[in-house]
């Protein structure tokens, strides 16, 4: 969005009155806009070209013009601005083609009430665009830092696996070694390379690492294809390798060859050395260390340490003394272990110093040692830089890595429950019917929706649970955030804790990375848990403490984790019989039992069914591509008259089998689908579902005794008992009913 508060829309649409209703609504809900309208696609393609664009919304059919075309185009020209679809025409297939290609959403315009929203989520998530580009763009721009930091410093980098003896080297390393990058790092090659007269030494120091896996800090000589002479410092410590890798080591490699002639010109002529150093902002120094002395230090000593220099000269110490005590142990005992001859160097040497103001400042130190005529070390010559700014970039690069990752997190958050909403399709996209059962259901739905309680949806399979679920989510204050749903029957016992609670690196055998769970997920938003009966024992308790506590800890994890999600579960079970029978908790059962909301069969309201069965063949003629302008009579009353024991399913299933065989525009219906059981079923259904648990074992054992062991087909256990096989499946499961000792050999 621009810096102002108007939002700039660019409007694909032919109808100037959707065009002001759409700017009408926008500003009701208080969002000032300047909307400017288009519907040729070279006026599209101009005001794409001109810029000036916050968001677009777009028509999907339009005279000379489709909404897919429109939005390629967007997708090309400004990649970086929301595209909405706003019509009436949108189908189901084209609106998940459109999400897939690059829409952020799709609004229909009956439905226009979710607008609002979808342009405030449009817009926020233009910024976390905007900001993750920025983000990545600095991280990019350090990157580029850091290589030629490297160049400038003439320190390469390399990695080293011993058990492998891979090698790896910067671009800067490359170049120190004069060798071409095309080729692959070895030791044979470091040692060709390496002078002669240092091979030994290098050898030694390889093969003592390789052992005992300490760390490296030499110097030693390059003999160069040219005859020419390099001089390197070699600085490497173990780091943590891939599982199963074996050591590994990291470290720099400087060409320190400008630094030993330097040192060497500093002997020629200390004078001139001095000159220069007067000029540098890096504090150039020399000591004598028997008797401790400063010889000389630059200007610039005086503008980093704030320390006058001539109170230096009279007292060396100053300099110790201004050494932040945290680092100060560290830095004095390396300093005298390096003068003393300890094979250590005083080279790269970052510390802290406070000023007598209390001012922190980061301080770069590189030194070396000059020897006497009996070769004692009798003084020290130095260079220290102010890195304050360098270490507070480097701070600030880590908080954009953390702010970056935090983002992916969020952006894999969001993907993985968008994947979900757009993976899983309802059984149709409104409630249809009028019946007193379904207005008396819609009536609770309204009641509980602006609440926070928890439901629980019961019903026989197919009837609509889920619908049912998602509605009191979308009329939830919490509908602008994520609706996750989960089968608890389809997930494997063992796994249904990771799968709704997430789980740890190495929870479990397969557990490579941390995983988010459902809950997680649906953070703010509702997670539906359907087929709640099945839960494992173990996982009962840990929804219940959800319920009661807010909180759960992933599989695997020591931390809690605060849940601000809805609960909504259903069942097609008697809950009641399986806390009888000892399969469900009694105290998980009154926590999700709050607010009951019971979803009827399709028998109890048939005067549905003549709506239900026109939207279903408006729905698949239109997806088949067919014209049907009449229903048969006589199949009309076949339906009405049918038990429908699989309900919306079964009836959805049934139309679209016919529709795709319907070669009239008049509807039929295949008799031979509806299994004869008219008005009767609800007589043999009814009772099977309210009996008690012991009543319930003996029925359903005859049955698989008179069936042969079989639950589904015609002759199996659930048509003589009139409910669906699924019904019956976890009633067995439930009972602990063993169906093969039913089967005849």
């Amino acid at each position: 969005m621009n810096d102002g508060t108007t939002l700039r829309i660019l409007l694909l649409e032919d109808d100037p009155r959707d065009a002001e209703l759409i700017e009408d609504l926008l500003s009701i809900e208080g969002l000032a806009c300047e909307l400017a309208r288009v519907e040729a696609r070279t006026e599209f393609l101009a005001a794409l070209d001109a810029g000036n664009i916050d968001l677009i919304l777009a028509d999907y059919t339009l005279p000379s013009f489709d909404g897919i075309s429109a939005l390629k185009l967007a997708l090309e020209k400004r990649p970086d601005v929301p595209f909405i679809f706003v019509s009436g025409t949108l189908g189901e297939e084209v609106a998940i083609e459109a999400l897939k290609i690059g829409a952020l959403d799709y609004i229909l315009k009956t439905r226009l009430s979710r607008l609002v929203p979808s342009v405030h989520r449009a817009l926020r998530e233009g910024r976390e665009r905007t900001e993750r580009k920025r983000a990545e763009r600095a991280l990019r721009r350090s990157e580029s830092y850091l290589a030629e930091a490297q160049v400038l410093s003439r320190t390469g980098s390399f990695g080293w696996t011993v058990s492998t003896g891979q090698i790896y080297w910067s671009d800067e390393t490359f170049r120190i070694f004069g060798i071409d990058r095309t080729l692959t790092p070895t030791l044979d090659l470091v040692m060709e390379r390496t002078h002669p007269a240092d091979r030994a030494m290098v050898r030694q120091v390889i093969d003592h690492t390789s052992i005992e896996g300490d760390g490296f800090d030499f110097k030693h000589r390059l003999l160069m294809p040219d005859g020419s002479v390099k001089y390197l410092h070699v600085v490497g410590h173990s780091a943590p390798g891939e599982e199963g890798g074996g050591k590994l080591f990291v470290g720099a490699v400087t060409d320190i060859s400008e630094s030993k002639r330097a040192e060497e010109a500093l002997r020629e002529s200390e004078e001139r050395f001095r000159t220069m150093a007067d000029a540098l902002p890096e504090v150039i120094w020399i000591r004598a260390l028997t008797p401790e002395a400063v010889l000389y230090v630059s200007p610039s000593f005086e503008r980093i340490w704030a320390v006058p220099v001539d109170s230096l000269y009279r007292t060396p110490r100053l300099w110790w003394d201004a050494i932040h005590p945290e680092d100060r142990d560290r830095i004095v005992g390396r300093f005298t272990q390096w003068i003393s001859g300890d094979n250590i160097s005083y080279h790269d040497i970052e510390y802290r110093i406070l000023r007598p103001n209390g001012e922190i400042r980061w301080i770069h130190d590189s030194a070396v040692l000059g020897f006497n005529e009996h070769g004692q070390a009798s003084r020290v010559s130095g260079i220290s830089a102010d890195i304050t700014e360098r270490k507070q970039a480097e701070a600030d690069l880590q908080n954009a890595l953390r702010e970056i990752q935090k983002l992916k997190d969020q952006l894999y958050e969001e993907n993985a429950a968008l994947k979900e909403e757009i993976d899983k399709t309802s059984m149709f996209e409104e409630i249809v019917g009028e019946s007193p059962a379904l207005r008396a259901v819609l009536a609770r739905v309204t009641k509980v929706a602006p609440t926070d309680s928890t439901v629980l949806v019961t019903g026989e399979t197919g009837t609509g649970k889920e619908l049912i679920a998602r509605a009191i989510h979308k009329r939830s204050q919490r509908a602008s955030r994520a609706f996750v749903s989960v089968n608890c029957a389809a997930v494997p016992p063992s796994l249904i804790a990771s799968e709704l609670f997430g789980h740890e690196k190495g929870a479990f055998t397969g557990a490579m990375q941390r995983r988010l769970g459902r809950f997680e997920l649906a953070e703010g938003g509702t997670i539906f848990l359907d087929e709640i009966g099945e839960l494992p024992h173990e996982t009962q308790i840990a929804l219940l403490r959800v319920l009661q506590e807010r909180e759960f800890d992933r599989v695997g994890g020591n931390r809690s984790i605060r849940a601000n999600v809805r609960v909504i579960a259903a069942t097609n079970r008697d809950l009641r019989d399986a806390i009888a029978a000892g399969t469900f908790r009694r105290d998980l059962y009154y926590r999700l039992n709050v607010f009951p909301i019971e979803m009827p069969p399709v028998r109890e309201r048939k005067e549905d069914i003549p709506l239900l069965v026109e939207y279903f063949i408006d729905r698949y003629a239109t997806k088949a591509g067919k014209k049907i302008r009449g229903i048969n009579r006589a199949t009309l009353e076949s339906l009405k008259s049918y038990a429908w024991p699989g309900n919306i399913r079964e009836l959805q299933n049934v139309i679209e089998r016919s529709v795709i065989l319907c070669e009239t525009e008049n509807f039929t219906v295949d008799e031979s689908w509806l299994s004869r059981q008219p008005e009767d079923a609800d007589q043999t259904v009814r009772p099977v579902l309210r009996m008690s648990a012991a009543e319930e074992r003996d029925v359903i054992e005859a049955a698989l005794a008179e069936a042969g062991g079989r639950v589904s087909g015609p002759t199996g256990a659930a048509a003589k008992l009139g409910v669906p096989p699924s019904t019956l499946d976890s009633k067995i499961r439930t009972l602990r009913i063993n169906k093969y000792r039913f089967k005849t050999v």
